[in-house]
């Protein structure tokens, strides 16, 4: 019995190809605190005083609440540079334009990024079609799983996915043996 154990483990081992996946994912730990960040600096800025001027973070979307553009492009850049120090890449950002609000308040929306859209991924698989590298590519809900014989294909996959000039921040994770 221990002999066809070995040998399925064996066979299994054989069958499994190395592979990796390409994904796109914020760390919602660390945007929470860089936004709590962003909002004690707020609060203790001259500035700032008397002012009701915050971040909010509800999912995927940061709502900058200010009195007017210009304190809302002052509070973007506290959150950009409490994103940098908690090293959250700002490719994860799209920053929509101030809008007005009740009275002569302004908020700005900043949607985050999370996963590679249909679009990203097709684009990504013609770049590695394109390159004649002996792997394949398949789209797997919002990740792109890359497999290859050999190991050495694996990592120029890598290199050349990270040239390709993604309008995101891209990740190589569970990368198989």
């Amino acid at each position: 019995m221990s002999n066809a154990i070995t040998t399925a483990l064996v066979v299994v081992r054989a069958c499994t190809v190395p592979s990796f996946d390409v994904v796109c994912e914020v760390d919602l730990n660390e945007v929470r605190n860089a936004v709590d960040q962003a909002n004690r600096e707020i609060g203790t800025r001259f500035d700032f005083k008397g002012s009701d001027s915050r971040v909010e973070l509800a999912g995927h979307v940061i709502t900058l609440h200010a009195e007017d553009d210009f304190k809302a492009g002052q509070i973007l850049e506290i959150l950009n540079n409490k994103m940098v120090k908690r090293k959250v890449d700002l490719g994860f950002l799209e920053v929509e334009d101030p809008k007005p609000a009740a009275g002569d308040r302004v908020t700005q929306v900043v949607r985050l990024f999370d996963g590679i859209d249909q679009d990203l991924a097709r684009r990504l698989i013609k770049v590695v079609k394109t390159s004649k590298m002996k792997v394949q590519t398949a789209i797997q809900g919002e990740k792109l799983r890359v497999s290859g014989k050999k190991r050495d294909d694996l990592q120029e996959t890598i290199s050349l996915l990270k040239s390709a000039g993604a309008d995101r921040p891209l990740q190589f994770v569970n990368f198989r043996d």
